[in-house]
């Protein structure tokens, strides 16, 4: 992909000579035309957001945890478009990195064979081609461009500018998401355990490196020192002779020092971290990973007073090791600098615009909201519905992830129906299918001193073992109640987060499969389905905002979410000097972060950013925040 970084006019040469598109500065390659990005949402929503949009030029991101929802969307979308398909079966060697680089080898086919079709199409119409153009942002040079040639009036002329425009057409990029630390080992069909490199994180990314496509992998969800050593098996995430990689890294971190480690770990190896997401550790959708009470605009600081670290650090250990290794680092390398890019909890363009002027972001990630346009992605009609109405003591932070981590959840949803209703049954849970999040192994058998394979806390098996275990306990029955109630909280995730999808897509009937969402809690404010279009002229603030005035800046929101995060935090922490001191951090460094969100109130407010909510906001907040934690102290 390339992006005209500075486009300011295209010149025309005079009557009689060939006309020539003259970019008077560097082109790009690494950036898109559009400033936002989709990040990635559950296992099934963003599944097929690139065939959505990536035609449009908008970059969006794919999990690739499951594998077998992933074969059932390949399958779906092969008798869509005519392509062969040959099934790849659950247990054929190799076959979790082979089902997801053949679904990411169609998705590219797909949108490679949309791009050429857009690129057929003819000017001056409302099409597709209008559409493309339209929706780029204002800024853009190629939107410039497109202005230009819609007032052109001599044919000559307007023909052969029309051409180069059309040249300039590329679609976003196709990245997918890893999460780091689900990389259980995995067993052939006859149960003998396979070697490390058949690792649930690790397939994923060998799927993901065989594929065609030329994009960024992201992980998340923590540090793998083994899968980030595996990518070193794989060349395209190495410069070639032109300086370019086919293969990118983006790392999601919560803070500059995790940054820091991370990207000096893969520079020892030669590995470049092309792009450092930066998510709020609450104000986001599914899990949720905590900071301690570090405010998004707190690590977005460091970050903009630190990111020179990020070149001037790294860069020379990647040199050392190209050197090392008797090859050359391209000249042009030593000019790239990572993005810095962030997302969570972003609702209108005035936030977005903080953001990138104040942080120096290079893209804004908006998330949630796009569950609501059916044009980018893949919600069943029941859950569209829910979150069309659903209100804020609808959205809470649950703790049904069998993970262990708090997540995203959203009250009414078919899971937890299906849930409640199996913990009623003589065989609660689920029978665990798929295994993706198995994780527990306190009921895992012991053999020659080793333990045996991990069970899921979500499922039937240990849900019975976690029962026999409860009922010896010497304890009120009561107490045991309450605990055998918390142990039946847990979903299938691997299972619920995905059927949604199915079922939009008609793979699955409707009713026959309980579906999970996550949601963040930025979703209250947006209310009805919105076309591709309106959320997109909303981003970039044309036209009528698709939210309430009275919506509380982005910054406030966080602040009530940690606090309340803090509130519970209070409840479960041990007061012994560890405990107590890791609380009273927590509360300087959020009483910290709301001294710098202050500072914002004082500043000049970019058009929708409703910067004058944050005084009181941020005063009730601390007042609450001052009497939970002296109440909790004195008793």
């Amino acid at each position: 992909m390339f992006h005209l970084s500075s486009f300011s006019s295209i010149n025309l040469p005079e009557a009689g000579h060939k006309p020539r598109m003259l970019i008077h500065q560097e082109v790009s390659m690494d950036k898109s035309y559009h400033s936002f990005h989709i990040p990635v949402m559950g296992t099934g929503f963003s599944m097929d957001t690139p065939i959505r949009v990536a035609h449009y030029g908008i970059s969006s991101v794919i999990s690739i945890v499951d594998d077998l929802l992933i074969e059932r969307i390949r399958k779906y979308y092969c008798e869509k478009f005519n392509f062969p398909y040959l099934p790849i079966m659950r247990f054929e060697p190799d076959g979790r990195s082979k089902r997801i680089t053949a679904y990411l080898d169609v998705v590219s086919k797909i949108v490679h064979q949309k791009i050429e079709e857009i690129k057929k199409q003819p000017f001056f119409e409302h099409n597709e081609k209008s559409k493309y153009f339209e929706m780029l942002p204002d800024s853009s040079p190629v939107k410039s461009a497109y202005v230009k040639l819609l007032k052109m009036k001599d044919d000559f002329e307007r023909i052969n500018f029309a051409d180069e425009l059309t040249k300039l057409i590329h679609p976003g990029s196709i990245d997918v998401n890893i999460m780091a630390k689900l990389d259980k080992t995995n067993y052939d069909k006859a149960g003998q355990m396979l070697s490390e490199e058949y690792s649930d994180a690790k397939a994923a990314l060998r799927g993901f490196a065989n594929s065609c496509l030329n994009s960024s992998v992201v992980f998340s969800a923590g540090f793998n020192r083994g899968l980030y050593g595996y990518i070193s098996k794989f060349q395209d995430f190495y410069r070639d002779t032109t300086g370019d990689l086919k293969k990118k890294i983006t790392i999601k971190v919560s803070d500059f020092r995790s940054a820091l480690i991370q990207g000096k770990f893969l520079a020892s190896k030669g590995l470049e971290i092309s792009e450092f997401r930066i998510e709020s550790g609450l104000n986001c959708g599914g899990h949720a990973f905590a900071s301690q009470g570090l405010l998004l605009p707190s690590i977005l600081k460091e970050f903009h007073e630190k990111k020179e670290l990020l070149t001037t650090q790294l860069q020379p250990i990647i040199q050392s090791f190209y050197e090392k290794v008797g090859l050359d680092y391209p000249e042009k390398a030593k000019q790239d600098e990572p993005l810095i890019t962030v997302q969570g909890g972003v609702g209108t363009d005035g936030e977005a615009k903080r953001l990138v002027e104040d942080f120096g972001c290079d893209s804004v990630g908006w998330g949630s909201p796009f569950l609501l346009v059916p044009e980018a992605t893949c919600v069943d009609s029941d859950t569209l519905e829910l979150l069309k109405n659903a209100k804020k003591e609808d959205l809470y932070l649950s703790s049904v992830s069998p993970l262990g981590v708090p997540f995203n959840n959203l009250r009414n949803t078919g899971s937890e129906v299906w849930t409640k209703e199996k913990s009623t049954q003589q065989k609660p849970g689920s029978s665990c299918p798929k295994g993706f999040l198995v994780s527990n192994k306190e009921y895992s058998d012991l053999s020659n001193g080793k333990a045996g394979k991990p069970i899921c806390t979500a499922s039937t098996e240990f849900l019975l073992k976690k029962f026999n275990s409860i009922s010896t306990l010497e304890t009120s029955s009561f107490e045991k109640d309450e605990l055998k109630m918390k142990a039946v909280e847990k979903v299938c995730l691997c299972e619920h987060l995905g059927n949604s999808a199915l079922m939009a897509l008609g793979i699955q009937k409707r009713g026959l499969t309980p579906q999970a969402i996550c949601p963040g809690p930025n979703i209250v404010w947006w209310s009805k389905e919105y076309t591709l279009r309106e959320m997109i002229d909303h981003i970039y603030g044309r036209g009528e905002s698709l939210v309430s005035k009275e919506r509380p800046h982005m910054f406030c929101q966080e602040v009530e979410l940690y606090v309340n995060y803090f509130e519970n935090l209070l409840k479960t922490t041990e007061l012994n000097e560890a405990g107590i001191n890791y609380l009273k951090t927590f509360k300087e460094n959020l009483e910290s972060g709301m001294d710098y969100i202050l500072e914002f109130s004082t500043k000049k407010p970019f058009e929708n950013e409703n910067l004058a909510s944050i005084p009181s906001f941020i005063s009730e907040q601390r007042k609450k925040l001052h009497l939970i934690f002296t109440q909790k102290l004195a008793a």
